[in-house]
């Protein structure tokens, strides 16, 4: 079996799947393209804990863990099969990397993890354990913690890491279609350049060292999935950078896609 690859997706507002746009055709497209794996492994920046945590719902329920939007998005639901077994397996790499982890039997799926497979994997057929992130304990333990779950790749999971690129709500018009906020493009182009080095001691100290770095994550959490996503990639394996669009004028909706040595890598001009 060829290593599946690693896929980091900004999730932006959950009204996204409402008003479709490029970033949902760009998740419809990897879905379609990318080697169907066996089971998901989702990071998203939806759910924390105080360390790394596995739900082992055989049925995980779907959370509308937002408000104010309209009736039809709590509508939605996405019935996608739970997987214990890689739950398990997820606890054993991180214990093998002497990192704590734990588990809970009734977690559901947020919206950083169904409102991207909606787009993906809308028939809810491929199985999917989230796994929860600590959003104080910085970059290089989530990146530490990628890097424990990289054998996964090569047993036919999907690693997806939900979060965001820019995430300043006070970077948003929301209710029109701006232009792209400067700031968000100078941050999102900072961070798409360093991962083309494979920069990852310039990317870990992104706060300090990117444009406007504190400022577009006022909090972490949504950066954080990314820093997961870096760690299940191999040193000098470098993404493939997708830019669909910006939302809300301060959304940066960019992708990165780790494939390694494919066999048929995912060509976003199709």
């Amino acid at each position: 079996m060829s290593r599946h690859p690693v896929l980091f997706v900004s999730h932006g507002a959950p009204d996204v799947l409402l008003n479709p746009g490029p970033t949902v055709a760009t998740w419809a497209q990897l879905g379609a393209e990318l080697p169907r794996p066996k089971a998901i492994l989702v990071i998203s920046a939806h759910w924390a804990a105080r360390e790394p945590t596995v739900s082992t719902a055989a049925t995980p329920d779907t959370i509308h863990d937002f408000g104010g939007f309209p009736p039809a998005l709590y509508a939605m639901n996405y019935p996608a099969p739970g997987a214990p077994q890689l739950a398990t397996r997820v606890r054993e790499l991180l214990a093998a990397a002497s990192l704590p982890n734990a588990q809970v039997p009734d977690r559901g799926l947020d919206h950083g993890a169904w409102i991207p497979l909606k787009a993906m994997y809308p028939a809810a057929d491929v199985p999917v354990v989230q796994l929860a992130l600590q959003p104080f304990a910085g970059p290089d333990w989530h990146r530490r913690i990628g890097a424990a779950l990289r054998p996964l790749r090569d047993e036919g999971v999907l690693i997806l890491a939900s979060g965001a690129v820019t995430h300043n709500f006070g970077w948003l018009t929301w209710g029109t279609n701006s232009a792209p906020l400067a700031k968000s493009v100078a941050f999102a182009d900072w961070v798409g350049d360093a991962l083309d080095r494979d920069d990852r001691p310039a990317l870990l100290d992104y706060r300090r060292l990117a444009p406007y770095g504190a400022e577009a994550h006022p909090s972490e959490e949504h950066l954080l999935p990314l820093f997961a996503a870096l760690g299940a990639a191999n040193p000098g394996e470098k993404p493939l950078r997708l830019e669909p669009e910006h939302t809300y004028g301060g959304l940066a909706m960019d992708a990165y896609l780790w494939q390694d040595a494919s066999p048929t890598p995912f060509n976003p001009e199709h």
